[in-house]
């Protein structure tokens, strides 16, 4: 099984030649990319060279990213030799109050985006919050109508911020098996721990049975694992519990 490194886990602790040395060191040899380290992409793969790291896979934010920003975002992809591309969050659509008609066109959006990346040569998915699990105001589920109303689109599941929109993630795992390629492995602490990092804990050190969630994602054919966690007091740390952690499953 694939192991990886979102780098938005350590944004804190840069420079990135100390961080891409921190994980290499560690034993991953893999790291999913996200805004922050695309500005100079040739500079940036001459570091994971260097570190005898890849990037098989990025965030790109907001959609428009995939839209007027399409050329540039396609030209990193291409220079840190990616293979999938990810959508990480619906813009403010979560903030307003919106309506399953607001994520349906968002939705077809992401359909059109889907046909240009895969032509390109990439697959392109979604990657969730907690915000698609929360009823909207007619009792749709958005990750739902995301799927159903972008059918060429692939699916990261980032099983804690399922948990934390009050979703089974076995559930959706068996039902959504034919989408789901790529997996977040983040962990919750109990309630009231790691008050400092907005409650997550580093994978195996808090509350979900990522024996139990592993073994359900393999079976749906997830086949690349990124390590994250939003806000950790001590990168180093969170990296390397966190794989010995994934070993261990």
């Amino acid at each position: 099984m694939d192991v990886s490194f979102q780098l938005y886990s350590a944004r804190e602790f840069t420079p990135w030649e100390d961080v891409l040395k921190m994980i290499a060191g560690l034993g991953y040899t893999q790291v999913e990319g996200f805004g922050g380290v695309y500005g100079d992409p040739v500079a940036f793969k001459a570091a994971l060279d260097q570190n005898g790291l890849t990037m098989p896979s990025g965030h790109f934010f907001p959609i428009g990213s995939f839209e007027e920003g399409l050329e540039s975002s396609l030209n990193a992809a291409k220079v840190l030799k990616m293979q999938r591309l990810f959508c990480p969050a619906p813009e403010d659509l979560w903030r307003n109050g919106t309506d399953a008609a607001n994520w349906i066109a968002l939705a077809k959006r992401l359909e059109e985006a889907a046909k240009k990346v895969n032509d390109a040569g990439f697959a392109f998915g979604w990657h969730n919050h907690h915000w698609e699990f929360m009823p909207l105001p007619g009792g749709e589920i958005a990750m739902e109508l995301l799927l159903e109303h972008a059918p060429s689109i692939d699916w990261e599941m980032d099983v804690a911020w399922v948990v934390r929109g009050g979703a089974d993630p076995l559930a959706y795992i068996e039902r959504y098996s034919d989408r789901l390629t790529t997996a977040h492995v983040k962990d919750i602490a109990p309630a009231g721990d790691c008050v400092d990092e907005d409650g997550w804990a580093d994978v195996g050190h808090g509350t979900l049975d990522w024996k139990g969630i592993m073994a359900a994602l393999r079976g749906a054919g997830v086949d690349l694992f990124v390590m994250e966690h939003d806000k950790p007091s001590d990168a180093q740390r969170f990296a390397s519990r966190s794989i010995e952690a994934f070993k261990g499953l």
